[in-house]
């Protein structure tokens, strides 16, 4: 008598991931040596925003980042939003969609409690109430935006550990076989 209580082996193969476009790479890593470059050249105190010249500079190169971040965002939304294979379980999908769109609010965050530390210095004076409350808003956004963006890159590395192909689809070295 047959067991029919088997189960037949799944026929479905796993879907494979293709890599990003290079254009979508490029972006990627492009704003990788923007934060980077961010890091490196940010005000360390309050008094070297009475330079004009640094403090417009900031302004504007905020206002830059802000525009770049815009159009990634729309760019990768309407080219190809993920590079999980359709059978990811629904749990990692939204951890993931949930984690770059937390890299995305931080990171506009960043940049707007930034031109309100500038907005309030020009208008308001380095004392004021204003600028302080702009400040702390700005030292919670970056540490919320290290906190996701950190969380980002150990997901690369579980992709990588894993070898389910992410990991390959956007990084250019230490490719999966």
């Amino acid at each position: 008598m047959a067991d029919t209580n088997k189960t037949e082996p799944s026929t479905q193969t796993p879907t494979k991931i293709t890599p990003h476009s290079m254009i979508a790479r490029s972006i990627h890593w492009g704003f990788v040596a923007l934060i980077a470059y961010a890091l490196l050249k940010q005000v360390d105190s309050l008094g070297q925003l009475a330079d004009p010249a640094l403090l417009w500079f900031e302004i504007s190169f905020v206002l830059l980042f802000l525009v770049l971040l815009g159009a990634r965002f729309v760019f990768m939304r309407l080219t190809r939003p993920t590079a999980l294979g359709e059978e990811t379980p629904k749990l990692i999908r939204t951890m993931a969609r949930l984690g770059h769109l937390g890299i995305y609010a931080s990171l506009t965050m960043v940049a707007v409690s930034g031109l309100l530390i500038g907005g309030f210095y020009l208008l308001l004076g380095p004392e004021s109430w204003a600028v302080s409350f702009a400040v702390g808003l700005h030292e919670m956004c970056v540490m919320a935006s290290y906190f996701i963006v950190g969380g980002h890159v150990l997901a690369a590395v579980i992709h990588r550990i894993v070898g389910d192909g992410v990991w390959s689809s956007m990084v250019p070295v230490l490719r999966e076989k």
